[in-house]
Protein backbone atom coordinates (compact mmCIF):
# COMPACT_ATOMS: atom_id res chain seq x y z
CA UNK A 1 0.00 0.00 0.00
CA UNK A 2 1.48 3.03 -0.94
CA UNK A 3 2.12 6.19 1.87
CA UNK A 4 0.04 9.09 2.13
CA UNK A 5 1.64 12.20 3.43
CA UNK A 6 -0.37 14.15 5.91
CA UNK A 7 -2.34 16.64 4.87
CA UNK A 8 -6.14 18.08 4.30
CA UNK A 9 -6.47 16.29 1.03
CA UNK A 10 -5.01 12.75 2.08
CA UNK A 11 -7.66 12.60 5.26
CA UNK A 12 -9.96 10.69 2.75
CA UNK A 13 -7.56 7.91 1.69
CA UNK A 14 -5.96 6.97 4.91
CA UNK A 15 -6.83 3.71 6.00
CA UNK A 16 -10.05 2.60 8.28
CA UNK A 17 -7.41 1.65 11.15
CA UNK A 18 -6.45 5.73 11.49
CA UNK A 19 -8.41 7.64 13.05
CA UNK A 20 -9.51 10.94 11.64
CA UNK A 21 -11.67 14.31 12.35
CA UNK A 22 -15.09 13.69 11.53
CA UNK A 23 -15.70 17.21 11.07
CA UNK A 24 -15.15 20.07 9.02
CA UNK A 25 -12.18 21.90 10.27
CA UNK A 26 -13.34 24.46 7.21
CA UNK A 27 -16.21 25.25 9.91
CA UNK A 28 -13.95 26.11 12.92
CA UNK A 29 -13.24 29.51 14.49
CA UNK A 30 -10.18 29.78 16.80
CA UNK A 31 -10.85 30.82 20.32
CA UNK A 32 -8.00 29.75 21.88
CA UNK A 33 -4.12 30.88 21.72
CA UNK A 34 -1.80 28.39 23.05
CA UNK A 35 2.05 29.57 23.66
CA UNK A 36 4.47 26.53 23.52
CA UNK A 37 2.64 24.05 21.30
CA UNK A 38 5.38 21.12 21.75
CA UNK A 39 4.28 16.90 22.02
CA UNK A 40 2.67 17.45 25.66
CA UNK A 41 0.00 20.36 24.20
CA UNK A 42 -0.61 18.38 21.17
CA UNK A 43 -0.91 14.88 23.05
CA UNK A 44 -3.21 16.60 25.88
CA UNK A 45 -5.23 19.55 25.70
CA UNK A 46 -5.34 19.31 22.00
CA UNK A 47 -6.61 16.20 22.20
CA UNK A 48 -9.41 16.80 24.87
CA UNK A 49 -10.68 19.42 22.25
CA UNK A 50 -10.75 17.22 19.04
CA UNK A 51 -12.82 14.81 20.93
CA UNK A 52 -15.27 17.54 21.58
CA UNK A 53 -15.14 18.63 17.82
CA UNK A 54 -16.16 14.86 16.84
CA UNK A 55 -19.08 15.25 18.76
CA UNK A 56 -20.27 18.50 16.90
CA UNK A 57 -19.55 20.34 19.92
CA UNK A 58 -16.77 23.89 20.64
CA UNK A 59 -16.21 24.77 16.96
CA UNK A 60 -15.64 28.52 18.19
CA UNK A 61 -12.79 26.46 20.40
CA UNK A 62 -10.08 25.84 17.60
CA UNK A 63 -6.00 26.21 18.90
CA UNK A 64 -3.93 28.67 17.63
CA UNK A 65 -0.01 27.40 18.57
CA UNK A 66 2.45 29.91 19.20
CA UNK A 67 6.27 29.44 19.24
CA UNK A 68 8.54 32.05 20.57
CA UNK A 69 11.71 30.25 20.29
CA UNK A 70 13.86 28.83 17.69
CA UNK A 71 13.84 25.51 18.09
CA UNK A 72 10.03 26.43 17.26
CA UNK A 73 10.70 27.03 13.83
CA UNK A 74 10.69 23.61 12.31
CA UNK A 75 7.35 23.15 13.87
CA UNK A 76 6.15 26.07 11.60
CA UNK A 77 7.51 24.68 7.95
CA UNK A 78 5.88 20.73 9.39
CA UNK A 79 2.77 22.43 10.14
CA UNK A 80 2.19 24.35 6.93
CA UNK A 81 3.07 21.74 5.16
CA UNK A 82 0.46 19.39 6.71
CA UNK A 83 -2.32 21.84 7.08
CA UNK A 84 -2.33 21.99 10.92
CA UNK A 85 -2.35 18.21 10.92
CA UNK A 86 -0.25 15.61 12.96
CA UNK A 87 -0.94 12.26 14.36
CA UNK A 88 -1.14 11.08 18.02
CA UNK A 89 0.25 7.75 18.52
CA UNK A 90 -1.01 6.14 21.61
CA UNK A 91 0.87 3.23 22.71
CA UNK A 92 -0.48 0.48 25.14
CA UNK A 93 2.00 -2.01 27.21
CA UNK A 94 0.73 -5.12 25.06
CA UNK A 95 2.69 -3.55 21.97
CA UNK A 96 -1.06 -2.00 20.58
CA UNK A 97 -0.35 0.80 19.06
CA UNK A 98 -3.86 3.52 18.27
CA UNK A 99 -2.88 6.00 15.98
CA UNK A 100 -5.37 9.38 15.61
CA UNK A 101 -4.92 12.39 13.52
CA UNK A 102 -6.03 15.62 15.12
CA UNK A 103 -7.68 18.37 13.65
CA UNK A 104 -8.23 20.70 16.43
CA UNK A 105 -4.97 22.79 16.14
CA UNK A 106 -5.91 25.35 12.99
CA UNK A 107 -3.17 27.44 12.97
CA UNK A 108 0.28 28.15 13.98
CA UNK A 109 2.42 31.32 14.28
CA UNK A 110 6.07 31.37 14.75
CA UNK A 111 6.35 34.83 16.51
CA UNK A 112 9.47 35.74 15.45
CA UNK A 113 8.74 36.20 12.04
CA UNK A 114 5.38 38.20 12.64
CA UNK A 115 5.43 39.45 16.00
CA UNK A 116 2.37 42.09 14.50
CA UNK A 117 0.56 38.48 13.26
CA UNK A 118 0.69 37.29 17.08
CA UNK A 119 -0.36 40.66 18.29
CA UNK A 120 -3.68 40.56 16.37
CA UNK A 121 -4.67 37.07 16.93
CA UNK A 122 -4.20 37.53 20.62
CA UNK A 123 -6.06 40.86 20.80
CA UNK A 124 -9.04 39.58 18.80
CA UNK A 125 -12.28 39.35 20.34
CA UNK A 126 -12.88 35.76 19.26
CA UNK A 127 -9.61 34.79 21.28
CA UNK A 128 -10.71 34.48 24.92
CA UNK A 129 -8.34 31.72 26.36
CA UNK A 130 -4.39 31.40 26.27
CA UNK A 131 -3.21 28.73 27.32
CA UNK A 132 0.19 27.77 28.45
CA UNK A 133 2.93 25.17 28.28
CA UNK A 134 6.23 27.02 28.59
CA UNK A 135 7.98 24.70 31.14
CA UNK A 136 8.78 24.73 34.69
CA UNK A 137 11.40 27.35 33.63
CA UNK A 138 9.60 29.72 31.89
CA UNK A 139 7.59 31.99 34.46
CA UNK A 140 10.61 33.12 35.39
CA UNK A 141 10.23 33.03 39.03
CA UNK A 142 13.49 32.90 41.28
CA UNK A 143 13.86 29.55 42.69
CA UNK A 144 14.30 30.31 46.27
CA UNK A 145 12.38 34.14 46.73
CA UNK A 146 9.69 32.86 44.12
CA UNK A 147 9.87 36.46 42.65
CA UNK A 148 9.57 38.02 39.67
CA UNK A 149 13.35 37.70 37.58
CA UNK A 150 13.61 41.35 36.15
CA UNK A 151 17.04 41.27 35.50
CA UNK A 152 17.01 38.32 32.97
CA UNK A 153 18.08 39.60 29.32
CA UNK A 154 14.39 38.97 27.80
CA UNK A 155 12.64 40.39 30.34
CA UNK A 156 15.00 43.66 29.98
CA UNK A 157 15.08 43.65 26.34
CA UNK A 158 11.06 43.59 26.48
CA UNK A 159 10.53 46.51 29.04
CA UNK A 160 12.83 48.97 26.99
CA UNK A 161 10.26 51.60 25.10
CA UNK A 162 8.82 50.97 21.89
CA UNK A 163 10.77 47.74 22.31
CA UNK A 164 8.62 44.60 19.98
CA UNK A 165 7.78 42.17 22.40
CA UNK A 166 9.90 38.93 21.91
CA UNK A 167 8.97 36.66 25.20
CA UNK A 168 5.30 35.41 26.42
CA UNK A 169 4.93 38.38 29.25
CA UNK A 170 5.72 41.01 26.61
CA UNK A 171 3.09 39.79 23.98
CA UNK A 172 0.66 38.52 26.49
CA UNK A 173 0.68 42.19 28.61
CA UNK A 174 1.24 44.40 25.38
CA UNK A 175 -2.24 42.25 23.96
CA UNK A 176 -4.27 42.96 27.43
CA UNK A 177 -3.01 46.43 27.26
CA UNK A 178 -4.78 46.76 23.90
CA UNK A 179 -7.73 44.91 24.70
CA UNK A 180 -7.98 47.17 27.52
CA UNK A 181 -7.74 50.63 25.55
CA UNK A 182 -9.90 49.00 22.88
CA UNK A 183 -12.82 48.09 25.30
CA UNK A 184 -12.35 44.67 24.52
CA UNK A 185 -12.69 41.89 27.60
CA UNK A 186 -9.42 40.39 28.96
CA UNK A 187 -8.84 36.79 27.78
CA UNK A 188 -8.10 34.08 30.27
CA UNK A 189 -4.66 33.11 30.94
CA UNK A 190 -4.58 29.22 31.94
CA UNK A 191 -1.19 27.77 32.84
CA UNK A 192 -1.06 24.15 32.17
CA UNK A 193 2.56 23.74 33.27
CA UNK A 194 3.81 20.99 36.09
CA UNK A 195 4.11 24.09 38.94
CA UNK A 196 1.84 23.98 42.34
CA UNK A 197 -0.64 26.78 42.14
CA UNK A 198 0.49 27.14 38.25
CA UNK A 199 -2.33 29.59 37.50
CA UNK A 200 -1.48 31.50 40.60
CA UNK A 201 2.02 31.48 39.52
CA UNK A 202 1.47 32.94 36.23
CA UNK A 203 -0.84 35.65 37.95
CA UNK A 204 1.93 36.76 40.24
CA UNK A 205 4.56 36.61 37.32
CA UNK A 206 2.12 38.88 34.64
CA UNK A 207 1.29 40.88 36.96
CA UNK A 208 4.89 41.85 38.04
CA UNK A 209 5.99 42.22 34.38
CA UNK A 210 2.84 44.22 34.23
CA UNK A 211 4.16 46.38 36.97
CA UNK A 212 7.42 47.35 35.55
CA UNK A 213 5.58 47.96 32.09
CA UNK A 214 2.97 50.37 33.43
CA UNK A 215 2.32 51.95 36.25
CA UNK A 216 -1.12 50.53 37.92
CA UNK A 217 -1.39 47.99 34.66
CA UNK A 218 -0.13 45.36 37.25
CA UNK A 219 -2.75 46.04 39.63
CA UNK A 220 -5.82 45.69 36.48
CA UNK A 221 -4.16 41.94 35.37
CA UNK A 222 -4.62 40.69 38.96
CA UNK A 223 -7.52 42.24 39.01
CA UNK A 224 -9.34 41.69 35.87
CA UNK A 225 -7.58 38.72 34.41
CA UNK A 226 -8.57 35.04 35.33
CA UNK A 227 -5.72 32.65 35.99
CA UNK A 228 -7.22 29.31 36.64
CA UNK A 229 -5.02 26.66 38.32
CA UNK A 230 -4.76 23.07 36.63
CA UNK A 231 -3.13 19.81 36.86
CA UNK A 232 -2.38 18.00 33.53
CA UNK A 233 -0.82 14.29 33.13
CA UNK A 234 0.28 11.93 30.17
CA UNK A 235 3.40 10.63 29.83
CA UNK A 236 4.94 12.11 26.27
CA UNK A 237 8.23 10.72 25.31
CA UNK A 238 10.40 12.45 22.61
CA UNK A 239 9.29 11.21 19.22
CA UNK A 240 11.72 9.38 17.73
CA UNK A 241 13.10 8.53 13.87
CA UNK A 242 11.50 4.97 14.78
CA UNK A 243 8.01 6.32 15.88
CA UNK A 244 7.78 8.06 12.08
CA UNK A 245 8.99 4.72 10.44
CA UNK A 246 6.42 2.67 12.09
CA UNK A 247 3.53 5.26 11.43
CA UNK A 248 4.60 4.82 7.97
CA UNK A 249 5.32 1.34 7.57
CA UNK A 250 2.31 0.56 9.70
CA UNK A 251 0.03 2.66 8.82
CA UNK A 252 1.24 3.49 5.38
CA UNK A 253 1.12 7.92 6.85
CA UNK A 254 4.19 10.02 6.41
CA UNK A 255 3.65 12.62 9.03
CA UNK A 256 6.53 14.85 10.08
CA UNK A 257 4.97 16.21 13.50
CA UNK A 258 3.70 13.05 15.40
CA UNK A 259 3.26 12.91 18.39
CA UNK A 260 3.87 9.52 20.91
CA UNK A 261 1.89 9.13 24.63
CA UNK A 262 0.49 6.55 26.58
CA UNK A 263 -3.13 5.59 26.68
CA UNK A 264 -3.77 7.45 30.14
CA UNK A 265 -4.63 11.24 30.22
CA UNK A 266 -6.25 13.07 33.00
CA UNK A 267 -6.59 17.17 33.48
CA UNK A 268 -8.22 18.92 36.47
CA UNK A 269 -9.17 22.43 35.71
CA UNK A 270 -10.36 24.90 38.06
CA UNK A 271 -13.43 26.58 36.23
CA UNK A 272 -12.63 30.35 35.95
CA UNK A 273 -13.38 31.41 32.45
CA UNK A 274 -15.07 34.65 32.89
CA UNK A 275 -15.79 35.37 28.72
CA UNK A 276 -16.50 31.55 28.44
CA UNK A 277 -14.62 28.11 27.69
CA UNK A 278 -15.28 25.13 25.88
CA UNK A 279 -17.48 21.80 27.68
CA UNK A 280 -14.40 20.31 28.91
CA UNK A 281 -16.28 18.40 31.54
CA UNK A 282 -18.26 16.62 28.44
CA UNK A 283 -15.08 14.62 27.44
CA UNK A 284 -13.67 14.01 30.05
CA UNK A 285 -12.22 17.25 31.76
CA UNK A 286 -12.29 17.56 35.77
CA UNK A 287 -13.88 21.13 36.71
CA UNK A 288 -13.49 21.48 40.31
CA UNK A 289 -12.97 24.50 42.40
CA UNK A 290 -9.98 23.72 44.02
CA UNK A 291 -7.18 22.02 42.35
CA UNK A 292 -4.34 21.96 45.02
CA UNK A 293 -4.98 18.05 46.22
CA UNK A 294 -4.72 16.84 42.60
CA UNK A 295 -1.65 19.26 41.77
CA UNK A 296 0.13 17.74 44.89
CA UNK A 297 -0.74 14.25 44.20
CA UNK A 298 0.63 14.51 40.80
CA UNK A 299 3.98 16.73 41.39
CA UNK A 300 5.00 14.76 44.63
CA UNK A 301 3.91 11.29 43.27
CA UNK A 302 4.23 11.45 39.12
CA UNK A 303 7.03 14.29 38.34
CA UNK A 304 9.12 13.46 42.15
CA UNK A 305 8.60 9.61 41.27
CA UNK A 306 10.57 10.33 37.95
CA UNK A 307 12.92 12.57 39.25
CA UNK A 308 14.25 9.46 41.34
CA UNK A 309 14.18 7.37 38.31
CA UNK A 310 16.26 9.52 36.42
CA UNK A 311 19.23 10.41 37.62
CA UNK A 312 19.91 7.09 39.64
CA UNK A 313 19.02 5.10 36.74
CA UNK A 314 21.17 6.78 34.68
CA UNK A 315 24.21 6.18 36.68
CA UNK A 316 23.33 2.45 36.75
CA UNK A 317 23.27 2.64 32.93
CA UNK A 318 19.68 2.14 31.86
CA UNK A 319 18.60 4.41 29.20
CA UNK A 320 14.73 4.24 29.57
CA UNK A 321 12.24 4.68 32.32
CA UNK A 322 10.77 0.98 32.02
CA UNK A 323 13.76 -0.54 32.54
CA UNK A 324 14.27 1.35 36.12
CA UNK A 325 10.76 1.19 36.65
CA UNK A 326 11.02 -2.72 36.15
CA UNK A 327 14.20 -3.08 38.28
CA UNK A 328 12.85 -4.28 41.61
CA UNK A 329 15.21 -2.32 43.47
CA UNK A 330 14.49 1.12 42.01
CA UNK A 331 10.81 -0.18 42.12
CA UNK A 332 11.14 -0.75 45.50
CA UNK A 333 12.11 1.99 46.19
CA UNK A 334 10.06 4.41 44.16
CA UNK A 335 7.15 2.95 45.72
CA UNK A 336 8.64 3.38 49.11
CA UNK A 337 9.18 7.00 48.43
CA UNK A 338 5.67 7.51 47.39
CA UNK A 339 4.55 5.51 50.09
CA UNK A 340 5.98 6.71 53.12
CA UNK A 341 8.12 10.08 52.37
CA UNK A 342 5.28 11.96 49.34
CA UNK A 343 1.92 10.28 50.68
CA UNK A 344 1.82 11.73 54.16
CA UNK A 345 2.41 15.30 53.02
CA UNK A 346 -0.50 15.49 50.52
CA UNK A 347 -3.98 16.40 50.93
CA UNK A 348 -6.92 14.46 50.34
CA UNK A 349 -7.63 13.78 47.38
CA UNK A 350 -11.55 13.70 46.45
CA UNK A 351 -12.69 10.71 44.28
CA UNK A 352 -9.24 9.09 44.38
CA UNK A 353 -7.92 6.23 46.07
CA UNK A 354 -3.74 6.60 46.21
CA UNK A 355 -3.14 3.06 46.83
CA UNK A 356 -4.54 2.30 43.37
CA UNK A 357 -2.88 6.00 42.01
CA UNK A 358 0.48 4.86 43.09
CA UNK A 359 0.08 1.53 41.71
CA UNK A 360 -0.93 2.68 38.25
CA UNK A 361 2.00 5.32 38.20
CA UNK A 362 4.49 2.05 38.58
CA UNK A 363 2.47 0.24 35.84
CA UNK A 364 2.67 3.58 33.70
CA UNK A 365 6.43 3.86 34.39
CA UNK A 366 7.07 0.26 33.63
CA UNK A 367 5.10 0.84 29.97
CA UNK A 368 8.02 -0.88 27.68
CA UNK A 369 6.10 0.46 24.33
CA UNK A 370 6.70 4.45 25.65
CA UNK A 371 10.35 3.91 25.87
CA UNK A 372 10.46 7.43 27.50
CA UNK A 373 14.33 8.28 28.21
CA UNK A 374 15.69 8.68 31.31
CA UNK A 375 17.95 11.83 30.01
CA UNK A 376 14.52 13.53 29.54
CA UNK A 377 13.38 12.99 32.86
CA UNK A 378 16.53 14.32 33.69
CA UNK A 379 16.17 17.35 31.92
CA UNK A 380 16.71 20.68 33.72
CA UNK A 381 16.93 19.21 37.32
CA UNK A 382 16.86 22.74 38.97
CA UNK A 383 13.90 23.96 37.84
CA UNK A 384 12.46 20.42 38.93
CA UNK A 385 13.76 19.16 41.85
CA UNK A 386 12.83 22.72 43.73
CA UNK A 387 9.29 22.02 42.84
CA UNK A 388 8.71 18.53 43.02
CA UNK A 389 11.10 17.12 46.19
CA UNK A 390 12.32 20.06 48.03
CA UNK A 391 8.15 20.54 49.42
CA UNK A 392 8.45 16.87 50.70
CA UNK A 393 11.65 16.80 52.46
CA UNK A 394 10.97 20.04 54.12
CA UNK A 395 7.35 18.85 55.23
CA UNK A 396 9.15 16.01 56.53
CA UNK A 397 11.71 17.89 58.38
CA UNK A 398 8.78 20.08 60.54
CA UNK A 399 6.75 16.96 61.12
CA UNK A 400 9.35 14.40 61.49
CA UNK A 401 8.29 12.12 58.74
CA UNK A 402 10.95 9.76 57.00
CA UNK A 403 13.49 12.00 54.86
CA UNK A 404 16.15 9.26 53.49
CA UNK A 405 14.91 8.38 50.01
CA UNK A 406 14.17 12.15 49.10
CA UNK A 407 17.67 12.49 50.41
CA UNK A 408 18.98 9.82 48.05
CA UNK A 409 17.52 11.53 45.05
CA UNK A 410 18.95 14.45 45.62
CA UNK A 411 22.53 12.75 46.02
CA UNK A 412 21.66 10.84 43.01
CA UNK A 413 21.13 13.76 41.40
CA UNK A 414 24.39 15.62 42.37
CA UNK A 415 26.44 12.49 41.52
CA UNK A 416 24.89 12.42 38.02
CA UNK A 417 26.17 16.65 38.08
CA UNK A 418 29.67 14.99 37.80
CA UNK A 419 28.85 14.03 34.54
CA UNK A 420 29.73 10.64 33.94
CA UNK A 421 27.92 7.21 35.04
CA UNK A 422 29.48 4.41 37.28
CA UNK A 423 30.98 2.67 33.96
CA UNK A 424 32.30 6.10 33.33
CA UNK A 425 30.68 7.37 30.53
CA UNK A 426 29.92 10.76 29.91
CA UNK A 427 26.49 11.87 30.84
CA UNK A 428 25.03 14.89 29.09
CA UNK A 429 24.02 17.58 31.65
CA UNK A 430 20.97 19.44 30.09
CA UNK A 431 20.08 22.23 32.59
CA UNK A 432 19.86 26.25 32.80
CA UNK A 433 22.19 25.92 35.62
CA UNK A 434 24.39 23.24 34.11
CA UNK A 435 27.65 25.14 34.64
CA UNK A 436 27.02 25.88 38.10
CA UNK A 437 25.58 22.43 39.30
CA UNK A 438 28.92 20.61 37.37
CA UNK A 439 31.55 23.06 39.21
CA UNK A 440 29.76 22.25 42.67
CA UNK A 441 29.45 18.75 41.82
CA UNK A 442 33.26 18.83 41.23
CA UNK A 443 33.70 19.52 44.69
CA UNK A 444 31.94 16.87 46.56
CA UNK A 445 35.40 14.95 47.04
CA UNK A 446 36.49 17.41 49.47
CA UNK A 447 33.17 19.33 50.68
CA UNK A 448 30.13 16.17 50.34
CA UNK A 449 28.10 18.99 51.18
CA UNK A 450 28.81 21.26 48.59
CA UNK A 451 26.22 20.29 46.06
CA UNK A 452 22.87 21.52 48.34
CA UNK A 453 25.04 24.60 50.12
CA UNK A 454 23.25 25.94 46.86
CA UNK A 455 21.07 27.69 48.68
CA UNK A 456 19.31 29.44 45.16
CA UNK A 457 18.37 26.00 44.97
CA UNK A 458 17.95 24.30 48.46
CA UNK A 459 17.35 26.97 50.70
CA UNK A 460 18.60 25.91 54.42
CA UNK A 461 18.81 22.19 53.54
CA UNK A 462 22.52 21.67 54.08
CA UNK A 463 21.90 23.28 57.49
CA UNK A 464 19.50 20.74 58.65
CA UNK A 465 20.69 17.93 60.38
CA UNK A 466 18.69 15.36 59.95
CA UNK A 467 18.80 15.95 55.98
CA UNK A 468 21.83 16.34 55.89
CA UNK A 469 23.11 13.15 57.36
CA UNK A 470 20.60 10.94 55.23
CA UNK A 471 22.41 12.61 52.46
CA UNK A 472 26.00 12.20 53.31
CA UNK A 473 24.81 8.93 54.11
CA UNK A 474 23.49 8.50 50.31
CA UNK A 475 26.25 10.06 48.15
CA UNK A 476 28.69 7.81 50.31
CA UNK A 477 27.29 4.81 49.22
CA UNK A 478 26.46 5.86 45.36
CA UNK A 479 29.54 6.64 45.53
CA UNK A 480 31.37 3.71 46.64
CA UNK A 481 28.93 0.85 45.91
CA UNK A 482 26.62 2.76 43.19
CA UNK A 483 23.03 3.66 42.88
CA UNK A 484 21.06 0.67 42.59
CA UNK A 485 23.20 -0.89 45.98
CA UNK A 486 22.59 2.78 47.67
CA UNK A 487 18.92 2.35 47.11
CA UNK A 488 18.85 -1.22 47.99
CA UNK A 489 20.54 -0.50 51.42
CA UNK A 490 18.13 2.66 51.91
CA UNK A 491 15.41 0.09 51.39
CA UNK A 492 16.53 -2.78 54.00
CA UNK A 493 16.96 -0.02 56.18
CA UNK A 494 13.54 2.23 55.91
CA UNK A 495 11.17 2.23 58.70
CA UNK A 496 7.85 3.51 57.60
CA UNK A 497 6.46 6.71 59.75
CA UNK A 498 2.80 7.15 60.35
CA UNK A 499 1.50 10.17 58.08
CA UNK A 500 2.15 13.41 59.23
CA UNK A 501 -0.31 16.39 58.89
CA UNK A 502 -0.15 18.57 55.88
Amino acid sequence: MATSRLRAATLRSLGSDVAVPGYDRSDLTIGIVHIGAGAFHRSHQAVYLDQLMNAGRAKEWAICGVGLLPADRPKARAFGAQDGLYTVLVKHADGRTEPRVIGSLADYIYAPDDPARLLSRLTDPRTRIVTLTITEGGYNAHPVTGEFDSAAAGIRADLRPGASPATVFGYLTEALRRRRADGIAPFTIASCDNVQGNGDLARRMFGAFADLAEPGFGDWVRAQVAFPNSMVDRITPVTTDADIDQLRATFSLEDAWPVVCEPFIQWVLEDSFPTGRPPWEDCGVQLVRDVTPYELMKLRLLNAGHQALAYAGVLAGYQYAHEAATDPVFAEFVTGYMQHEARPTLLPVPGIDLDDYIATLMERFANPAIRDTLARLATAGSDRIPKFLLPVIGHNLTYGGPVARSAAVIASWARYAEGTDEAGRPIEIVDPRSAELTELASRQQADPLSFVRNEHLFGDAADQERFAAAYLSALSAIRESGARAAFAGINAASVTSPPTPP
